[in-house]
């Protein structure tokens, strides 16, 4: 944002969503709408900026006239909407055509910021509610909405555009953007690099450790892995090429690291708040039981790093000239304080938006006792950044409550679980594998978030179904049967593996909540959804969208697609990491289940990250690699007894000796080495 007026504009307007989230002044279908119409009014005066465009080229005045019918919807919501129920929600000529403008920037916004993919997805949802459904037979076949039903749903009502995703686009999301933008502007980018230096510089590949923890580090607090990819790929990627490393691995790397922060507690990006908010669970327990799959998915990352240094015979990179951690905390421990303010506040139960808010506030405090204190032009800079940060972020959640709408009225979502039943005969793993292609095939058109809401409105009851059986199962296998329990499983023949298969989903919720704890119930369905969250971040590595590694390939001066399947490559853990949370208790089990689990696991990841590269200490061959892959199985398939886990842990650590011993250096013959003729 260049203009002063379009800064100060934004630094208002961002001041007036901080008021609301922390007042509450106002409903949050008008906050919402606030919210659309100044996004777009401020995607469309920055894309003046943007194109360098004047008062005499005809988009500079399109551009403007966009921004003034944007406010102007906005306003027309507020204004008329008692007016529009005192009608009884009889639609009048000015209500169709505000409500077509609305859903028409919509579309509009999400192509500029987004793409083609969103606009023409909302397009065919909309044609499919309207007419298209009649035409389709089968599951998917829907007899059709009017116009007006669809219109007012979509614009004045809280089931479509400014629904559940713009309120937590206007609320969560919102701060916790702004908050990342102060750290960023305090300087905590440079603090962040400067420690994982320290940190890792003086393993093996260390520079590629570097980029890994920087990148988680710096992801904890963005939660965007494009912005996490150009903050820190502009000092990791060059970093990781100097050491040895090829520039392609090094963008993959980076590009790959980076996507594992919105993984990363205690932000965990705008997906995190959307899933809390679908789950009714708890932020807090979110990011609690998302912390030990976190570290599993870097560790895979960091597992890459370290055999690609091992192949190339890379040495570590610091040496007696590096900084030491206790003189980088020293110099930026204060950087430390605005999290524990945000974790201590989430603890202590206040909202997300109340933590962001005070988190924010010791930014600014905390940067008073550094050397480079925040003043008012730093923090003005700081809520303009943050706005634009916002901005594409903002109108993809909006837009994307239309695709919901759809969803829930027309049943797609339970037609869609039906056609997976039936593809899947019940089978939990290829449950996950047809999702994960869902998946991908979304990530090609869709960010993110959007993908993991589109998912989970598609799948995610169905996940969760198939996950509880095999509790539920044990459950009914084991013990006493309430008397109400025995008699439904009666009705189907008195086995309970047939039982369930054929009652009804209505009976088997029922005997859920009869036969297994809330406590175990809350932690499968946060399962259920994390699967669909990790699986959707796919979209950031995986060609041919993915804009992360884009974006990193950029800064490497390398091939886009080749750094893609790189990135992907090195970005596994998205995919072996949620199997585990089916058929773990890594997520729904206690913490020392989830210990046991995450122990075992870092050590079966190293296997297989062994086979990928057909590299582990030394070349593998075919021998060591079915060794590797028989350990990899004993040590992640939870079932097992703990011996099979010990066995091998033992088959892992005997391949890896074997190898360093292979591999190491024989001793440098000097003069006085015994027996040994110089001549």
């Amino acid at each position: 944002m260049k203009s002063t007026y379009l800064r100060w504009a934004a630094f208002f307007f961002a001041l007036f969503h901080i008021y609301c989230n922390i007042f509450a002044s106002i409903s949050e279908l008008w906050l919402s709408a606030i919210h659309f119409g100044g996004f777009c009014a401020i995607c469309a005066l920055m894309a003046n900026e943007h194109e360098d465009l004047d008062s005499t080229s005809i988009k500079f005045w399109i551009n403007i006239a966009l921004a003034g019918i944007a406010i102007a919807t906005s306003c027309y919501l507020i204004l008329f909407e008692n007016a529009l129920y005192a009608r009884e929600t009889e639609y009048i000529l000015s209500d169709y055509i505000f409500s077509l403008i609305a859903v028409g920037l919509a579309i509009e916004f999400t192509r500029r910021t987004t793409g083609w993919f969103m606009p023409v997805l909302i397009l065919v949802s909309l044609s499919y509610i309207l007419f298209l459904g009649r035409y389709i037979s089968g599951v998917f076949a829907f007899p059709g909405l009017s116009l007006e039903t669809v219109l007012y749903r979509s614009f004045f009502t809280s089931e479509g555009m400014f629904g559940l995703t713009a309120q937590i686009s206007s609320t969560f999301v919102f701060m916790f953007i702004i908050f990342g933008s102060f750290l960023l502007r305090s300087g905590a980018g440079d603090f962040i690099v400067r420690l994982a230096q320290c940190l890792a510089g003086r393993f093996t590949g260390g520079a590629g450790l570097v980029a890994v923890i920087g990148s988680g580090l710096m992801g904890s607090v963005s939660g965007s892995a494009v912005a996490n990819t150009v903050s820190t790929g502009v000092i990791t990627i060059p970093m990781m090429m100097k050491s040895g490393f090829k520039a392609q691995f090094s963008a993959g790397v980076v590009a790959a690291a980076s996507t594992g922060g919105a993984l990363m507690p205690p932000v965990m990006g705008a997906g995190a708040f959307v899933l809390a908010s679908y789950t009714q669970i708890s932020y807090l327990t979110i990011i609690a039981a998302s912390t030990l799959p976190a570290v599993l998915y870097f560790l895979t990352v960091s597992y890459f790093v370290r055999i690609e240094a091992k192949r190339l015979g890379l040495n570590p990179t610091a040496d007696e000239h590096s900084e030491k951690v206790s003189v980088v905390l020293k110099e930026g421990w204060h950087f430390i304080i605005p999290m524990v303010v945000l974790v201590w506040f989430l603890v202590s139960g206040r909202t997300p938006t109340t933590s962001a808010a005070f988190a924010i506030l010791s930014v600014i405090a905390a940067s008073w006792i550094s050397p480079k204190p925040m003043h008012l032009n730093d923090i003005f800079d700081a809520v303009v950044d943050g706005v634009k940060t916002m901005v594409s972020t903002a109108l993809l959640l909006v837009a994307v409550g239309i695709i919901i709408n759809v969803v829930t009225t027309t049943g797609v979502g339970n037609a869609f679980s039906l056609m997976i039943v039936e593809w899947a005969q019940g089978n939990l793993l290829i449950t996950l594998i047809l999702v994960a292609l869902a998946s991908l095939v979304l990530g090609m058109g869709l960010p993110v978030t959007a993908s993991y809401i589109v998912l989970a409105t598609l799948s995610a009851p169905l996940i969760f179904d198939l996950i509880t059986q095999a509790q539920l199962l044990e459950a009914l296998q084991v013990g006493d049967l309430p008397s109400n329990v025995t008699a439904t499983i009666g009705l189907f023949g008195g086995d309970p593996v047939i039982a369930l298969q054929e009652m009804p989903l209505e009976m088997k919720q029922l005997i859920r909540q009869e036969m297994l704890e809330p406590e175990l119930l809350t932690g499968l369905l946060l399962s259920a959804h994390l699967i669909i969250f990790w699986l959707s971040q796919d979209s950031n590595v995986t060609p041919p969208v993915c804009l992360a590694s884009f974006a990193a390939a950029g800064i490497a001066g390398t091939r886009p697609m080749a750094t893609g399947l790189t990135s992907w490559m090195v970005a596994k853990g998205l995919y072996l990491v949620p199997v585990l949370f089916a058929y773990s208790p890594l997520i729904s089990g206690s913490w020392p289940e989830r210990i046991e689990v995450f122990i075992w696991a870092s050590m079966g990841l190293y296997a297989l990250a062994g086979i990928l590269q057909w590299h582990l200490e030394a070349k593998i061959n075919v021998f060591i690699a079915a060794a590797l892959l028989l350990s990899a199985g004993l040590l992640m398939w939870t079932p097992l007894p703990i011996y099979y886990h010990l066995v091998g842990a033992t088959i892992l650590v005997a391949i890896v000796i074997m190898q360093s011993r292979q591999n190491k250096p024989p001793l440098p013959v000097t003069e006085s080495t015994p027996g040994v003729n110089n001549d």
